[in-house]
């Protein structure tokens, strides 16, 4: 049974739910010899966003889910090469990668204030 409590309820934490649905919905799309590669890499970076979000959430000091949080934002700026690089590939397309990239700017937009708040 899902809620709006715990790490469900940070905004940083929706934002990169939101992006995770986005990125697998996009990979699905990929070429199959890709499974294993640029696929997987993605699909990893985006639920490491959300997964320490949720683990620094859990923490009871401050050191440590700050840890987390900046665990988080490093996946994100890993997720985005992956973005860029898709869309060089054109594994991407001009659509598809506007939207991802909107809301993967939003979620390191509120991420960041998540950071400083803690």
């Amino acid at each position: 049974m899902r809620n709006n409590k715990g790490y469900r309820k940070l905004i940083a934490w929706q934002k990169g739910n939101l992006l995770a649905h986005l990125i697998y919905d996009v990979t699905a799309k990929f070429p199959r010899n890709e499974l294993f590669g640029l696929t997987s890499q993605m699909r990893r970076a985006v639920l490491s966003v959300c997964a320490n979000i949720a683990e620094g959430y859990s923490r009871s000091g401050l050191k440590d889910r700050k840890h987390f949080y900046q665990m988080a934002v490093a996946s994100l700026t890993e997720l985005e090469f992956f973005i860029d690089f898709a869309s060089e590939r054109k594994f991407i397309n001009s659509f598809d990668y506007e939207r991802i990239l909107d809301v993967h700017t939003e979620t390191a937009r509120v991420l960041s204030g998540l950071l400083k708040s803690t």
